[in-house]
């Protein structure tokens, strides 16, 4: 397996991106081969001032770097030369597995869509987190801020990623899916709501279990939480502020200590024909190793291939 990493991408690049590599090398061993995007002689550096040898990765030299300012679809082609462009390059001609960066979001969405192009029947990809519940298992909130205005159908194919990603990521055998909203009853809720619980309602193969409110989110009550890309970055930013204040304050608990970012890493991009990962643009060497652990899950576990059958 082949895992490329965007080393210039993220706030404290590229001192822990290249410390987040050589974690993870140590974690997932020889049967792994981690192919580093950047510029060679930075790489060089970095690797030698901690007495790692080159030869124990493969770099592909790519200079340019895509910051936060660039403009997301003028990026890649204005930057051809840049980590996140010759990553894709590279995952698009099967070069490598799985494209990890903490770089520019925008630019990875637009690369995951313009490089390796949507699964055959997906109308918009997305992207998840997963929130830990009290009973100490996890959920799957999508869409998290990929896509802020959608239609019903939209909506429910955003149920039916998050069930492939459930049952293959979380192993979780018929996952319980969700619909947030405002009220439990089906009638609750705005347009959009009242439509996609419908849709829902009448998807065989989803195990839907009705609407549940913003107070359930961490209950457990629901394995996969379906809903628009604007209430699902609310949601996660909220759930990041809390740790922060809780952080802020000293006050240590051990359920509360699971919203620390660090613990995920990263997420992939759902419903494009490849393996893009999207980390955390703060990402320490923890979470940058964390999110490289999350990409070979996914090349193990097949997850594209998985949602390519359940779109057919």
């Amino acid at each position: 397996m082949k895992i490329g990493l965007d080393v210039s991408g993220g706030d404290f690049a590229p001192q822990a991106t290249i410390d987040g590599a050589l974690l993870a090398k140590h974690d997932l061993g020889n049967d792994v081969t981690f192919v580093l995007f950047g510029d060679e002689l930075t790489i060089q550096k970095e690797l030698a001032s901690r007495n790692q040898s080159a030869d124990s990765f493969e770099i592909i030299h790519a200079p340019e770097v895509i910051t936060y300012h660039d403009h997301p679809t003028k990026a890649l082609p204005r930057k051809p030369n840049s980590s996140i462009a010759v990553g894709f390059d590279m995952l698009a001609k099967g070069f490598i597995d799985v494209f990890a960066s903490n770089g520019n979001t925008g630019a990875m969405l637009v690369g995951s869509m313009f490089k390796l192009n949507t699964i055959p029947g997906v109308i918009r990809p997305c992207i998840t987190s997963t929130l830990p519940t009290i009973s100490g298992g996890k959920s799957v909130l999508l869409d998290v801020g990929s896509n802020a205005d959608c239609k019903s159908d939209v909506l429910q194919q955003f149920a039916v990623l998050g069930a492939v990603y459930a049952e293959n990521i979380l192993g979780l055998a018929k996952p319980k899916v969700a619909l947030l909203n405002i009220g439990e009853e089906d009638s609750k809720g705005n347009l959009l709501s009242i439509a996609t619980y419908k849709l829902l309602a009448e998807t065989e193969e989803l195990n839907f279990i009705g609407n549940i409110e913003g107070r359930d989110i961490f209950t457990g009550v629901a394995d996969v939480i379906v809903c628009d890309g604007f209430t699902g970055n609310i949601v996660l930013k909220e759930a990041e502020g809390i740790f922060t204040l809780m952080k802020k304050r000293g006050i240590k608990d051990e359920y509360f200590d699971r919203f620390n970012y660090e613990n995920y890493g990263g997420t992939p991009i759902l419903g494009v024909k490849g393996n893009a990962i999207i980390g955390h643009g703060i990402s320490n060497d923890i979470a940058v190793k964390n999110m490289l652990l999350h990409a070979h899950e996914v090349v193990r576990t097949e997850l594209t291939e998985k949602i390519n059958e359940a779109f057919k």
